[in-house]
């Protein structure tokens, strides 16, 4: 049996516009023909001015390859009843910004919103919400697709500057998404301990302390459900290779090949021997029918890593594949150059990151299926804890998560410019989300974005009444 789990330490843009009476700045083109039609999805929020000589300001950033006509589209605050309308022949060319200033409409306040619709005034197309005034301004790095933080400077109307080491602040802002939670399995269905998920489109997966992984159906009702078929009705028990011990699996993930390349779990312990480390990263063939899986690799990195205590070790892991890392300019610690594949044999062609419950730190290891790894990137998450890690490829942002231990509170990370993981936001854990022990988050896929907003999901170890998975959503 696996012993108790120890309690966790828990906004008037003024610049002389009235001179030259323009109602916007920016680069972008106004004219009064009508834009192709484009995808209204590639317009994004790109920096807010709540306070200072500049205030009360809003900046859209064309992200695609085609001019939009924002004729009659609505930027409000929190207040429905707040409105300012785009005039009629305003469009935004693809890597256009253009500044709106709303004060004439509405005030931005020290914890407020700023939402973009479409002109029928009910289509949200983005937000973002935060709880402390501009300093000197919220700006979203990368523009467009990054993270919000507390840029150094103004940048209306042009690029956001992110620093020149592309990190973002550590100050936290306001979940990225809708503020509404709600649970997503039926009640008690998995009881305690369900810990790392990872959704796979129509299936996701959960990992389970007690040695046990969860293959999750869609319920009908905007849940999931174990899968009945193939055996999965109550989960299937993990073994190590050879079909010995009982893994105290903590986290899942998948490589770009998806399940059919093998789920690989992260495990602090042999759960048959809890007093003793063995922090591994275990594969399995999920293919079969029968109820007990047996890993076909292990790669144990306890003798790489700093000791810890046997039930403070890998809790997440996520896998982030090359050609992000490449792409990004990613420096291997290995060698101290750019990260190169082929230093590498065989990879499964990307790099794990797993992250450590006790230190709060993350691990990046080039797993060999020859059954060899090197550790290529250690970074601190800034947290007292890990308890779950995932790769978000529609943002190329890794998200790193605790649970009650910091309030519920999720990082993002990107590769800045000197080639290492840097914090680019931080994000206070949903309003509607009590401080729970959140130990797994997973994000849905890019194909279920609707209206700008997608469904994230979180499984609670507790089991919080007699319920382990929670839906909320967050901004694509």
């Amino acid at each position: 049996m696996i012993e108790p789990r120890a309690p966790k330490w828990r906004r008037r843009l003024s610049l002389l516009l009235a001179a030259v009476a323009l109602p916007v700045v920016g680069v972008g083109v106004l004219t009064a023909s009508p834009a192709a039609a484009a995808p209204t999805d590639d317009i994004r929020l790109n920096e807010v001015v709540t306070t200072g000589s500049v205030n009360d300001s809003i900046e859209l950033y064309n992200k695609g390859t085609a001019t939009i006509d924002l004729s009659g589209w609505i930027l409000k605050d929190d207040n429905d009843s707040n409105k300012y309308k785009i005039a009629s022949g305003t469009s935004l060319a693809p890597g256009g910004f253009k500044a709106f200033d709303v004060h004439g409409s509405f005030g931005l306040g020290s914890a407020d919103s700023a939402r973009l619709y479409l002109a029928d005034g009910t289509t949200l197309v983005d937000s973002f919400s935060w709880s402390s005034h501009s300093n000197p301004s919220w700006s979203r790095c990368a523009d467009g697709t990054g993270d919000w933080t507390q840029a150094a400077t103004l940048t209306l109307g042009a690029a956001n500057n992110c620093g020149s080491g592309g990190g973002g602040s550590t100050t936290p802002v306001a979940w990225p998404g809708g503020s509404t939670v709600a649970t997503a399995d039926a009640a008690n269905v998995f009881g305690t301990d369900l810990s790392g998920l990872y959704q796979e489109g129509g299936v996701m997966w959960g990992a389970q302390n007690s040695g046990k992984l969860w293959r999750l159906v869609p319920n009908g009702s905007g849940g999931w459900t174990p899968d009945t078929a193939n055996g999965w009705g109550s989960g299937k028990a993990l073994r190590f290779p050879g079909g010995t011990g009982t893994p105290d699996d903590e986290g899942v993930t998948l490589t770009g090949a998806g399940s059919a390349g093998g789920v690989y779990v992260s495990s602090e312990r042999n759960a048959d021997a809890s007093s003793t480390s063995r922090l591994s990263v275990l594969r399995y063939d999920v293919s079969g029918t029968g109820s007990t899986l047996t890993a076909t690799r292990e790669w144990n990195l306890t003798p790489d890593l700093p000791a810890t205590g046997a039930n403070l070790g890998l809790e997440g892991i996520t896998w982030v594949p090359d050609s992000y890392l490449t792409g990004a300019g990613f420096k291997d610690a290995a060698t101290g150059a750019a990260y190169d594949p082929s230093r590498y044999a065989a990879h499964t062609g990307g790099v794990f990151f797993v992250g450590v419950e006790g230190s709060g730190t993350v691990y990046g290891y080039v797993l060999l299926e020859a059954g060899g790894f090197t550790k290529v990137a250690t970074l601190s998450s800034g947290m007292a804890g890990v308890m779950e890690l995932q790769w978000e490829p529609q943002a190329n942002r890794l998200w790193v998560v605790c649970d009650d231990t910091c309030s519920g509170q999720h990082r993002t990370f990107q590769v800045n410019t000197a080639g290492s993981f840097a914090v680019t936001a931080v994000h206070n854990r949903p309003a509607g989300m009590p401080n729970i022990n959140n130990e797994g988050f997973t994000l849905a896929g890019a194909d279920e974005c609707v209206g700008g907003s997608k469904p994230v999901y979180w499984s609670d170890d507790s089991n919080t009444g007699s319920h382990a998975l929670r839906k909320g959503s967050i901004n694509c």
